[in-house]
Formats: structure tokens, C-alpha cells, sequence
């Protein structure tokens, strides 16, 4: 593979892998799972309506354990930043565009209606919003227009749609190469540097100080995908890690919120988010080639659809076979995790893979 010496070498990329990296699906779903079990059994809040009982009763040997799910969001980031890079790379921004619009609304919408209309039955005693919010939740800009939320999720979408639009600027639009992308990811870091410093509002929900090292360290791993020899693709990767952790504990260590169980041992946070980075970089280096069964593909399909519906909708699952069938709590949690990727099987199935295709090629048409 070519090997260049710098960010000012002129660009020689590397052969372009067809391959589809069935690994990177079946991480997907590992993290979504982290977050499920994180959900049903690592915190408190509505879900403990839910149950009846706190978690901490319900899962007396594992809820210290699901504690930690909650990083499987970090996860996803350092995923998705590997993949816009990759799925962005030498391609024009309608089609860019077209390609995460296409993916993202379908289900996301189906999940609020959905959601919505389970709410709204008179024996679930969960809250609906009002019709105006609920509307307002279907454009994926209700967080930053302080509209509350139909899925509790949302606010992870809102980063992605984030990172999705400084990518599209700043390497979609004039086009991705080597050295353009290491100048990005460089500057985001220095920039987000810049922002935690001065305390901006504004420039933190642009660039996204605690989140912005996972989407990057994602960023520089695709590069390390291209050419494993690549040092400054390391030194993104390196840098991301190190920042990234440390936002990781800041935040989660001894979580301000009475929702979520207190005091996470920092090193745990620190080797799961070590694990997620590398988990990631032995995909990109070929190491889990091997794991190429198509079943994989499968469960990075259902990822995104779960994702959106297992938490609300998990709550009124858990109530029906705990409260009302009397299930066991063990049984009631694996339960509810079938039945939710049953769910997401429906979504992909008869949304997704039914209205993905035509609204891509709808925004895909050149404008008058």
C-alpha cells in the first residue's frame, strides 16, 4: 500500500476496498445492545416505573454492570465517524446528501409515530406530547429549538446531524482527500480546544467539545483503513483517544443526574472506551476480516431501527411481562430485547428498505 510522507504529499490514495466490513455491523449492534441493557437495567428514571422497583433491585448482580452501557453511545461515534468518512469519500454532496438523509429519516420517523400512537392508549401510563411538539420531533431539530422529545435517543441523532453537515462542508463539498481530511480533523480538535476555553454556547453546540473526539478519532481510523502506515492517521486516532477519555470520565464517573447509579470507576470507563477505539482499529487494520458472515449484515441493519425504539417502547414491554405476566426480571430483559429487534426486523423490512431507496433517489434529482 502507498505510503505518503505528509498532509503537504501530494494525494496517492489507496485502492478503494469494495468489501462490505461485516465486523463494523456486528459492533454496531454490540453497542446498541450496551445501551439497551444500560437503559432497562442500569439507571433509574421512567423505567423504573416500569419495573415497579429500582433496577438496583432487579438486577442486584448486574446493574452496577449496565451501568457502563451508556458508552456504547461513545461507540457509535467513533463508528460513525469511520463511516461518513468513508461512505463521503469521493463523493458529490447531493449524493451525499441523499445517502443520510435517506438512511436516517424513515425509520426515525416510523419510530415517532409509533411511539406516539403506543403513548397515547389509554392503559399506557407513559406521557404523550403534545400533536405541535410531536410535529415539530419529526424534522430532527427539536432539541436545539428546546421542543421536548418523542424518543429519548434523539439527542444522540442531533450530534450525528451535527457531525454529518461540518463533514459535508468542510471535505464533501470541496471535494475528500488525504490531506484535506487530516487539516479537518486537526482543526475540529484545536477548535474544540478553543471552545472548552472559552465557554461559548454557540461554539459548543457546533463543535460539539464532548463528543467531537470519538466522530475524529473515527475520521483518522478510516485513514488508517487506507494506508495503515499513515502516521499522521495515528497521531488523529492517538490524540482523539486521549481527549476522548477524558471527557468519558468527566462526565460519567459520578453522573450529576439522580437518574443514572453514581460513581462508575473511571478505569472501567477508560478501558471500555480504550476497547471501543481499538475494537475499531482492529476492523480497519483487516484483523476481524475473517468475521464475514452474513448474518452480520443483518444485524447492522436492525442497529439503527432498535436503537430508536428500544427505550420507550422497552418500557411498556417491561411493565406488560414483569407487572402484568409476572415474568422474572432475567426473562422479562431478554424478552424485551427479542421483541425489540423483532420490531427493528419490521422496520428494516417493510420502512426502511420500502421508502429508504425512493426517497434517495428523490433528493438525489438535480435541482431546477
Amino acid at each position: 500500500m502507498p505510503h505518503t510522507a505528509g498532509p503537504g504529499a501530494p494525494a496517492k490514495p489507496a485502492a478503494r476496498r469494495e468489501n462490505r466490513l461485516r465486523a463494523l455491523d456486528g459492533l454496531r449492534l454490540i453497542a446498541a445492545l450496551m445501551v439497551a441493557c444500560y437503559h432497562y437495567g442500569g439507571r433509574d428514571g421512567e423505567v423504573t416505573q416500569a419495573w415497579g422497583t429500582s433496577p438496583r433491585h432487579q438486577f442486584p448482580a448486574l446493574h452496577l454492570l449496565f451501568a457502563y452501557g451508556c458508552l456504547g453511545v461513545q461507540i457509535f461515534f467513533v463508528i460513525s465517524g469511520f463511516v461518513i468518512c468513508m461512505s463521503g469519500w469521493g463523493r458529490p454532496l447531493r449524493s451525499f446528501f441523499a445517502s443520510r438523509a435517506s438512511r436516517l429519516l424513515p425509520a426515525y420517523w416510523a419510530a415517532i409515530l409509533i411511539i406516539t400512537a403506543v403513548f397515547a392508549l389509554p392503559m399506557v401510563a407513559y406521557k404523550a406530547l403534545s400533536p405541535s411538539d410531536t410535529l415539530v420531533n419529526l424534522t430532527m431539530l427539536q432539541m436545539p429549538l428546546g421542543v421536548d422529545r418523542v424518543l429519548g435517543v434523539c439527542w444522540t441523532l442531533w450530534a450525528e446531524v451535527r457531525f454529518y453537515a461540518l463533514f459535508a462542508l468542510c471535505i464533501v463539498l470541496p471535494g475528500a482527500n488525504r490531506r484535506r481530511v487530516i487539516m479537518f480533523c486537526a482543526g475540529w480538535t484545536l477548535a474544540l480546544a478553543v471552545a472548552q476555553g472559552a465557554r461559548m454556547p454557540l461554539l459548543d453546540i457546533v463543535l460539539m467539545p464532548e463528543y467531537a473526539p470519538f466522530f475524529i478519532g473515527g475520521v483518522g481510523l478510516y485513514l488508517v483503513h487506507r494506508n495503515r502506515r499513515d502516521a499522521y492517521a495515528w497521531g488523529i486516532v492517538a490524540v482523539s483517544w486521549l481527549i476522548g477519555q477524558h471527557y468519558a470520565v468527566a462526565r460519567l464517573w459520578h453522573s450529576p443526574t439522580v437518574h443514572a447509579f453514581s460513581y462508575r470507576s473511571a478505569w472501567s470507563i477508560m478501558l471500555i472506551v480504550t476497547l471501543g477505539f481499538v475494537a475499531v482499529a482492529a476492523i480497519a487494520l483487516g484483523w476481524l476480516n475473517w468475521a464475514n458472515w452474513r448474518w452480520l449484515t443483518v444485524a447492522g441493519a436492525l442497529t439503527y431501527p432498535f436503537y430508536l425504539v428500544h427505550e420507550h417502547l422497552g418500557w411498556v414491554v417491561i411493565k406488560v411481562l414483569h407487572r402484568t405476566l409476572g415474568i422474572p426480571s432475567y426473562g422479562t430483559f431478554l424478552l424485551t430485547i427479542a421483541f425489540m429487534l423483532l420490531l427493528a426486523w419490521l422496520l428494516n423490512r417493510y420502512v426502511e428498505n420500502r421508502l429508504t431507496p425512493r426517497l434517495r433517489t428523490l433528493l438525489s434529482r438535480p435541482l431546477a
